[in-house]
């Protein structure tokens, strides 16, 4: 067979499409409603800093006991806290913010496993989301910075979604804090010198976008920081 009548060939199966299109187009509908509400509750929340961290941390970790020293500390500044709503690191943030007087927001997602709403969120600042871009929309468009403590894939998204957001100026520049430099300097080395030195990929300065420390006061300071030379503003 030459090479003209294989491109006009009928492939063998073809697949139907029509029940797809019709979930497609109610699909449309489920994901405007999950954004009507979430603009709806969280344009009046005022500023917030969104703390993401792995679901399976467990409350006799270290970081945990971070997690709601940073986010009760964070509401002592006059921040709310956003987190994914969920247990582990989602749950210290939301009892730090609840320590701090402070507001105290989560964004739950449906998922079949890990994900269930904890018991610190405030009654009128829960969220549920069954698409996890629409809720991604939520933690960067409401968050004045974010700070990351160790995760798992989840955290990675967060962390690179954010960052791309800042590099490409699709958001304003916020304080990206991480927060642990044993789990995150492999990361950061890696970046660097694959990423950037390497392939050339990213430029120096995209390296600047964050910092890694272990210290609570620390957290607090750069994010203060930011905010002494620049405007509070929604993101987009």
């Amino acid at each position: 067979m030459n090479k003209e009548s294989s491109r006009h060939k009928k492939p063998e199966k073809e697949y139907p499409w029509a029940e797809m299109k019709a979930e497609s187009s109610w699909t449309i509908f489920k994901v405007m409603s999950e954004f009507v509400e979430g603009f709806d509750k969280l344009n009046r929340i005022g500023p917030c800093v969104s703390i993401f961290g792995s679901a399976r941390t467990q409350p006799d970790s270290p970081y945990y006991d971070m997690a709601i020293d940073i986010a009760e500390r964070l509401t002592q500044e006059g921040y709310g806290v956003i987190t994914g709503g969920g247990p582990g690191i989602m749950e210290a943030g939301n009892i730090g913010a609840q320590k701090g007087g402070g507001k105290s927001v989560g964004l739950n997602i449906d998922i079949p496993f890990e994900q269930e709403a904890n018991d610190y969120i405030d009654a009128d600042k829960l969220l549920n989301f069954k698409f996890f871009f629409v809720r991604k929309v939520m933690f960067v468009k409401y968050a004045q910075g974010f700070v990351l403590m160790p995760g798992g894939f989840g955290t990675m998204d967060e962390m690179f979604e954010a960052l791309t957001l800042i590099q490409t100026q699709k958001i304003e520049k916020v304080p990206v804090v991480l927060v642990g430099s044993k789990f995150w300097n492999g990361i950061l080395e890696w970046l660097k010198e694959v990423m950037m030195q390497e392939y050339q990929n990213i430029n120096p300065q995209d390296l600047e976008l964050m910092k890694i420390t272990d210290e609570i006061d620390e957290v607090i300071q750069y994010i203060n920081d930011f905010y002494a030379k620049s405007k509070l503003r929604p993101n987009f």
